[in-house]
């Protein structure tokens, strides 16, 4: 039987249209099993060790930021993506971000600023986190750099730009793309101590907890609408540069030993928070607070937070915030 042209090219015209649809119905299935949460070899979920949330496809690299906070600064770039937020006292009763992100990556964060000589201490606990900042004092630089840590000073790589929106030294941003090109040799998320889980028996009701600096006040305030605390700083409300209002479900007011730098900044030598040592701490979460302690024996190890009862304080699941107060042994900064 003779089987014409036009017949002939319609059958394989359908063959190919039948082999690109079970090829698209395969890829999507495919593009929807890696949207789902990776599996230990338990079968259990794995969870990011930072937030306790579901990770897809494995844990990340740890890609850290200093973040500037004074007013001129505000509001920050890719703050909400953050895994772990941490809130330090710097020179003239001010305050510094160091932002940690594992779990998601912004396009864009800053304004990124300079590093502390506290920072040395903080990173430790990532292993071998990759390191975003704009310098530091000239006798401390070299010992960031030589820190363990994949240096990611914006003299050495690139990512970094200026914007034109800003005034200097507020207009420094960087692209997570590029630094993460340039970090290939960073360590990815580890346990820091954290634990998390459904809320404990007990706390104290509380609307509003405050913390301040010489020049720099917090009030972290519940709502309940969102459910979870909301960043107020020097009397306004926190945003993000998308509008997004800053907050967590979990805010841990660790009180620690504040001392003062071996390195000058402008001609004063600024706060050192002693990150490693134990203390009080207040865990906010589900519109309650939680007296705790705390306690991080080695640089190497992470923080571990406990009920008086000694039993693990656990937190909510989601992006963590840690203020750091002045504890009892402190050195008044102004």
């Amino acid at each position: 039987m003779r089987i014409s042209r036009g017949t002939l090219l319609t059958a394989v015209s359908s063959l190919i249209a039948l082999a690109l649809l079970v090829g698209g119905f395969f890829l999507l299935r495919g593009s929807s099993n890696q949207g789902d949460a990776a599996r230990r070899s338990d079968g259990s979920t794995l969870r990011s060790p930072f937030t306790g949330e579901p990770v897809n496809g494995g844990l990340n690299r740890v890609l850290i930021f200093k973040i500037d906070n004074v007013p001129q600064a505000r509001p920050p770039t890719g703050l909400t993506k953050a895994d772990i937020v941490y809130v330090l006292p710097v020179e003239g009763g001010l305050s510094r971000i160091f932002a940690v992100f594992s779990s998601q990556f912004p396009p864009v964060v800053g304004p990124v600023r300079s590093s502390r000589e506290e920072d040395i201490q903080l990173l430790r606990q990532f292993g071998r986190p990759a390191f975003a900042f704009s310098g530091a004092q000239p006798r401390l630089l070299p010992v960031v750099e030589h820190a363990r840590i994949v240096d990611l000073y914006s003299g050495i790589v690139g990512g970094y730009f200026r914007s034109s929106s800003r005034v200097p030294p507020y207009n420094l941003y960087a692209r997570t793309a590029k630094l993460l090109a340039e970090a290939k040799g960073a360590s990815k998320a580890r346990d820091i101590g954290f634990r998390f889980g459904p809320a404990p028996a007990g706390g104290k009701l509380t609307s509003v907890y405050n913390v301040s600096y010489s020049s720099a006040a917090f009030s972290i305030r519940w709502s309940a609408p969102e459910h979870r605390w909301l960043i107020w700083m020097d009397g306004k409300a926190a945003t993000a540069a998308d509008g997004k209002a800053l907050g967590a479900r979990t805010v841990v007011v660790q009180y620690a030993r504040v001392g003062t730098s071996a390195f000058l900044e402008l001609g004063i030598r600024p706060p050192y928070t002693h990150t490693v040592g134990h203390g009080k701490a207040v865990v906010l979460r589900n519109g309650r607070a939680y007296d705790a302690a705390w306690s991080r024996p080695t640089a190497d190890g992470g923080t571990t937070f406990t009920r008086p009862d000694g039993s693990r304080m656990p937190f909510a699941r989601g992006q963590v915030w840690v203020i750091y107060g002045f504890g009892p042994g402190s050195t008044p900064h102004q």
